[in-house]
């Protein structure tokens, strides 16, 4: 059926494309046999072809099979980006097996509760995260493989791939049904959920991806910058649609603007896909030259708003639109975004990609479909939508409703099926494109002994969207100072996590049944602000 937004799609673009029901492991393996021995990786000082890649993969598998791992079995990474997490990836998907996304920043009490949830066999991590590891419950049921050596306490990857050991079963894969990431994300109870991504839900991504892209990358030869984490899913997508292209993919460990620069004049990437604090950063660095950014074919942004000046401002400077998007960790990234320069309207985070849908219902019931330009919950449907949330089918069942994902945020339609986005029913700070969810943080402050109340909230922040406050009550005869309390957070919690600010006050604003009233200190700030 033909929707108001399809009258915006390029010709190019179908208004739907069957989705090929294969495993994620597909794309690796068509890449090496169309292209065996073009680059699939430049890590450093390390570069690998596909076909060097597909062995590396193929035999970190076989080590695995070796060793008990089979199809339905869990294995956690915990890496930055680099080459092992690719090897990694792809070897549990040539098994069938699950891939459990773990920041390697997550501390001991998220640790414990994901692995507690997900139940790995195995983990994959550099050797520094050990010590953090051994103070978790679950260590005694894990096997570690680290991708450095660690003096021979745990199994070093490399060891494994070199064992030439090509045994590996035959592959049975059932596409829509088969779970392949866990991929973790909160919610407003702040408990964190697992997101069960199947291999098609994957193969549907990418076929997205390609298509919206409307033929500005080609296959083979593009270099692609992993920027985005591949622990995040927008990351994981970046990797995914570089190897479908049988392009380059250069991983970017950690987002250093001066190191970005470099590599940008050295590489010269064709693609990269970022949250708006690196364009803002890239934009405002003192040495930065308007041809930095000439050999940009396509620039991706999501997980915060970008400011239209910066939109504006790279676009001038680089000749490149920055396409927004908007998706979540549950639809498997982009499900709405911006095409071409001429199917874009200010603010709005642009139009469905094919095979997808979105409405907005009211926020009472879930059920009535709003008037065009009228607030409310934003649904929702496409085959990228993941399959639930594992061992979760309460949740699952208030998410996924007659096939649509109620996705928490708030937003409205105009006439012609654009969506602009204008809040979030869930209270989630999105500071330099990572989810902070303040229940999660409300949790450590109150382990704290000075510690009476505490209400985390995001406030505006020029470079990172938004950046963690928090208001504290504190107790009786008790004292503490800002700095005290950033570092007892500091040391229980991702460092993105961490409150910038921390406001002690003599009371918290609550309703009439005392529950702390999180949205009344947002306005409160925001008015402080605005009188600045």
């Amino acid at each position: 059926m033909k929707k108001p937004w399809h009258a915006f799609y390029p010709k190019t673009i179908p208004f739907e494309v069957e989705i090929p029901s294969c495993s994620i492991y597909h794309f690796l393996e068509r890449a090496t046999q169309d292209f065996p021995n073009h680059k699939a990786i430049i890590d450093g000082d390390v570069e690998l072809t596909y076909t060097e890649l597909k062995q590396a993969v193929d035999r970190f598998a076989a080590a695995l099979h070796r060793r008990g791992f089979k199809k339905g079995d869990r294995l956690g990474i915990m890496l930055y980006n680099c080459k092992e997490y690719i090897i990694a990836y792809f070897g549990v998907q040539r098994l069938g097996g699950i891939v459990v996304q773990l920041n390697p920043m997550y501390q001991q009490h998220e640790l414990n509760f994901m692995l507690g949830d997900s139940e790995p066999s195995w983990l994959v991590c550099e050797s520094n995260q050990i010590e953090k590891l051994d103070r978790i419950s679950y260590r005694k049921k894990l096997s570690i493989v680290t991708i450095d050596k660690d003096n021979n306490q745990n199994p070093y990857l490399y060891n494994w791939i070199d064992e030439e050991n090509d045994d590996i079963p035959s592959m049975q894969i059932n596409s829509r049904e088969d779970v392949a990431v866990l991929q973790y994300t909160g919610g407003t109870t702040g408990t964190p959920k697992g997101v069960m991504i199947t291999h098609y839900n994957t193969a549907a991504s990418v076929y997205h991806t390609y298509l919206t892209d409307a033929g500005a990358l080609q296959r083979p030869g593009e270099r692609i910058f992993g920027i985005f984490p591949m622990f995040h899913g927008a990351g994981l997508m970046v990797m995914l649609s570089c190897i479908f292209y049988a392009g380059a993919y250069i991983p970017i460990k950690h987002f250093r603007p001066d190191d970005a620069l470099y590599m940008i004049r050295k590489y010269r990437p064709s693609q990269i896909s970022v949250p708006p604090t690196v364009f803002v950063a890239l934009l405002n660095h003192h040495d930065f030259k308007e041809d930095d950014l000439s050999s940009l074919k396509v620039c991706r942004t999501g997980s915060a708003p970008i400011p239209l000046e910066v939109l504006q401002a790279f676009e001038q400077k680089s000749g490149v639109r920055i396409s927004e998007t908007y998706g979540l960790t549950e639809s498997n990234a982009i499900c709405i975004r911006t095409f071409s320069k001429d199917v874009i309207k200010t603010r709005s985070t642009g139009i469905p990609v094919p095979n997808t849908e979105v409405k907005i219902v009211d926020l009472e019931t879930g059920m009535k479909e709003m008037p065009i330009g009228e607030p409310g919950e934003i649904l929702l449907k496409s085959p990228q939508i993941m399959k639930g949330y594992w061992k979760n089918q309460e949740e699952t069942a208030r998410s996924l409703r007659n096939g649509w994902l109620y996705t928490g945020d708030l937003g409205t339609l105009d006439g012609d099926g654009f969506l602009y986005v204008v809040g979030r029913k869930k209270e989630m700070i999105i500071a330099g494109g990572y989810n902070i969810y303040p229940n999660e943080v409300d949790e450590v402050l109150y382990q704290h002994p000075a510690v009476a109340e505490a209400c985390t909230f995001g406030i505006p922040d020029a470079y990172r969207g938004e950046t963690v406050k928090a208001a504290i009550v504190l107790k009786a005869e008790h004292s503490t100072t800002e700095e005290e309390i950033i570092e007892w957070c500091r040391e229980r919690m991702a460092k993105y996590k961490v409150p910038r600010k921390i406001e002690f006050r003599d009371q918290l604003p609550k309703s009439g049944v005392g529950k702390i009233l999180r949205r009344e200190l947002v306005e409160e700030n925001l008015e402080q602000m605005n009188r600045k």
